[in-house]
């Protein structure tokens, strides 16, 4: 079992929903990003998104794709990523960390030497989102090869023909994207990600975690009773990009994850 599958074990058996936060890796800087990462835990994260820099982020909106530019101006890379993660292991060994980004990196990298890197680094998991299903050789089979979990979204446009095949080789839960386009579009609202939920609920036993949408703590909340739990992204990366400080990043976080807890 990977940190994530006992995380949600624990939920389980707590009656608990889950709270995940998103944030940028070196946003905006590293040392400020390393302060707020490892104070995500006792501000009630359950699992923690890094996500991984990257110059042409197609499915970010301009909150994250502003964090993203930050970082990179700042120098961060991919290295420095998987050193940030190695410094949190020091003081915490379980919460779990997913990787958020683009496959472009990774490639150049190399596959192999990434997973084995991120494997030691102390990573979790990998949401890829440029790579679909019929790439699975790529990374995903390799990834959950060297015990990552690889996790797959699913989205309103994903229908019941489509949704077997994304759910194929999914592990640690599914992230449903709950509307159509960019972070930080629109609002979800729990009447339309119910029944999705359900929907994919049916077919896999996997946890449903909702994400998109989501800037408040009775938001979060309405959207974890639906859900198995509810991600921040964008909310909390615009708190950042706004240069609050950390303290006040953390107090707005720690409102949201009282939210989606009392669901």
């Amino acid at each position: 079992m990977t940190r994530i599958d006992t995380k949600f074990a624990d939920l389980k058996a707590r009656n608990k929903k889950a709270f995940v936060a998103y944030v940028m890796a070196g946003d905006p800087d590293l040392a400020t990003s390393l302060e707020l990462v490892k104070g995500l835990p006792e501000a009630g994260v359950d699992i923690i998104e890094l996500g991984l820099p990257f110059t042409d982020p197609m499915a970010d909106g301009p909150t994250i794709q502003r964090a993203g530019q930050r970082a990179l101006e700042g120098g961060m890379t991919l290295a420095k990523t998987l050193e940030m993660v190695r410094d949190f292991r020091q003081s915490d060994d379980s919460t779990p960390i997913v990787l958020m980004g683009y496959y472009n990196p990774i490639y150049s990298r190399g596959v192999d030497r990434f997973l084995a890197e991120a494997k030691k680094a102390g990573i979790d998991g990998l949401i890829i989102v440029d790579l679909p299903p019929e790439e699975d050789a790529e990374l995903c089979l390799p990834a959950q090869e060297a015990g990552l979990n690889f996790i797959r979204l699913a989205t309103p446009t994903t229908d019941d023909k489509r949704l077997p095949r994304v759910l194929q080789n999914t592990s640690g839960f599914v992230y449903y994207v709950s509307i159509t386009g960019i972070t930080g579009a629109a609002e979800a609202q729990a009447t339309d990600v119910g029944p999705e939920v359900a929907r994919i609920k049916s077919q896999t036993d996997l946890p449903v975690i909702v994400g998109f949408g989501i800037t408040t703590p009775e938001r979060a909340r309405t959207i974890a009773q639906v859900a198995d739990g509810a991600v921040v992204g964008s909310a909390i990366v615009a708190q950042i990009g706004a240069g609050k400080p950390v303290s006040d990043v953390l107090n707005f976080v720690r409102d949201l994850a009282n939210g989606a807890h009392t669901a």
